[in-house]
Order: C-alpha cells, then sequence, then structure tokens
C-alpha cells in the first residue's frame, strides 16, 4: 500500500505540473495543505480526495499495479 501511495504522489505532482496548489485546490475543492502534505507523503488521501483530484486533474491518478 505504501508504494500505491508513494506512486499517486508522483501522479499528482505530474499531473500538477507547474500550476500552483492554490490553482488546483480551486479546481479540484480540496484544501492546498491537503494537497501539500499528500505530496510531500505525510498523508494518505482518502477517496473522497482522490476522486475530486482525478477530476480536477482529468486523468487517473492511483496507480494500477501490473499495468506498467
Amino acid at each position: 500500500m505504501v508504494d500505491a501511495v508513494r506512486r499517486f504522489a508522483v501522479n499528482l505532482r505530474d499531473a500538477i505540473g507547474d500550476r500552483s496548489l492554490r490553482e488546483i485546490a480551486r479546481l479540484s475543492g480540496v484544501d492546498r495543505t491537503t494537497i501539500a502534505v499528500v505530496l510531500a507523503g505525510e498523508a494518505w488521501p482518502d477517496v473522497a480526495t482522490l476522486a475530486r483530484l482525478e477530476v480536477a486533474l482529468e486523468r487517473p491518478l492511483w496507480p494500477v499495479f501490473g499495468q506498467d
């Protein structure tokens, strides 16, 4: 599970690109502090946070193992 969360954070960072956390927070409805702590690996996202970010960023973020 830890590897999945690490990959999620990498996928999230890639999806954010050079946009600000404020912009992503506005688009997703997820507090920018929550996004920051998930990116830093200090917290694991809950399902609602994951879904909001995937919808806002228009891409899957949770890794699917075995499809690498």
